[in-house]
């Protein structure tokens, strides 16, 4: 078989989700067989030092004989996040900058952030001579 015949048996339907430096590729593909099976690859792209960046790519394969537990078992998991979280996304905590309070108190004085944490001033002072 010539790669063009390959490459048309290989992708036969795909959809595309761009997520900030993710992106999702939804391919439907079919077996020697000729069934059709679902493959979501996650494709993540990172920064060099440099400048320059590279991807890493994730892959699952879900076949027919999995699809409606699959499709139930995401849209439990989706419609629980929803219900626990909300639909509204918490995009600073995506920031690198981003501190975590540890308190939910209303009073801003009394909330310790993950920063605060990692002072000296928090460290127990141990003797090993005591243990």
């Amino acid at each position: 078989m010539n790669n063009n015949g390959m490459m048309e048996k290989e992708e036969i339907f795909s959809k595309v989700l761009r997520a900030g430096r993710r992106t999702y590729f939804f391919d439907v593909r079919a077996t020697k067989a000729e069934d059709y099976y679902l493959t979501i690859t996650e494709s993540k792209k990172f920064t060099n030092d440099d400048g320059s960046f590279h991807y890493k790519k994730h892959k699952i394969y879900i076949y027919k004989e999995d699809f409606t537990e699959f499709k139930d078992i995401l849209s439990e998991m989706t419609d629980y996040i929803i219900k626990e979280k909300g639909d509204e996304v918490i995009s600073e905590r995506h920031q690198k900058d981003f501190k975590k309070e540890y308190d939910s108190s209303e009073d801003n004085s009394s909330r310790v952030t993950e920063a605060d944490l990692k002072t000296p001033e928090s460290f127990t002072d141990i003797n090993f001579d005591d243990i």
